[in-house]
């Protein structure tokens, strides 16, 4: 007599296996949501920024369709660029003196940033609430090794 013992697992299929999308797993979720071009129709300043509007606008928001691309004419201003971010953070670049080079450059560089404060790379060793007088204490910086 052979006794059968009832499975305590279920049958695990292929399909039900699924994690969840987050950066850099599976797919890459884009942060910028939106980029918005402020110009003047009169002031020299702004000449550049029209002629980058004009040759190559289209072709970025057809490589980004993720983005949407807002073109806003503000009278008596200087030109700049705005991204706006997954994380309810913005962007904003002055325009004065760029060159279209220039222009594609910003807007490359807002199209790959992540909208997040800079920090500083250079920190601190330790974090603590009051900074020590003499330093940080350490058995190998010693003249004899520490015996118990």
């Amino acid at each position: 007599m052979a006794s059968k013992l009832a499975p305590t697992l279920k049958p695990l299929l292929r399909a039900q296996q699924s994690s969840l999308s987050v950066n850099g797993h599976g797919a890459f979720v884009p942060q910028v949501r939106k980029v918005v071009f402020e110009f003047c129709d009169n002031w020299a300043s702004s000449t550049n920024l029209r002629t980058y509007i004009h040759n190559n606008l289209e072709g970025v928001a057809r490589e980004n369709p993720h983005v949407e691309f807002v073109v806003r004419r503000r009278s008596h201003r200087e030109p700049v660029i705005r991204g706006f971010y997954m994380n309810n953070r913005d962007k904003v670049i002055g325009l004065k003196d760029f060159e279209v080079n220039g222009i594609k450059q910003k807007v490359q560089l807002l199209l790959d940033s992540s909208g997040a404060k800079i920090k500083p790379l250079k920190r601190d060793a330790v974090v603590s609430r009051t900074e020590a007088a003499r330093g940080i204490w350490s058995g190998l910086h010693v003249e004899e090794p520490f015996r118990i």
